[in-house]
């Protein structure tokens, strides 16, 4: 299980961005998703896999959510907000599963 690390996009030039190379679990730490959130892209080039984002959080009526489930295809992009709502109150932590990690990166930006 590794930590993915948050890119801070500066203004003018901007900043070069290292994507992570996933794990098949990864964390979110709610320090780093701040009172905001965050988006995670996801891109794949030649294999798919399936996604999920855990959530410990509650619905309006007190019953326990379930976990967001992504499927990315072979060569896709895609961004998923992710709420600091979702992390666990006992661990602080949002997890990220996946499927299959071969040609897949993961970039964090704050929201």
């Amino acid at each position: 299980m590794a930590a993915i690390p948050l890119t801070a996009p500066a203004p003018g030039t901007g900043t070069v961005v290292t994507a992570t190379t996933p794990s098949a679990s990864d964390t979110i730490s709610i320090a780093v998703l701040g009172e905001a959130g965050c988006y995670l892209r996801i891109q794949t080039a030649g294999t798919g896999s399936n996604i999920t984002i855990s959530d410990a959080g509650t619905t309006p009526a007190g019953s326990a959510t379930t976990a967001t489930a992504v499927t990315q295809g072979a060569t896709q992009i895609r961004s998923v907000y992710i709420s600091p709502k979702r992390a666990d109150l006992t661990t602080g932590l949002v997890t990220i599963t996946s499927s299959s990690q071969a040609t897949m990166t993961y970039e964090l930006y704050p929201a």
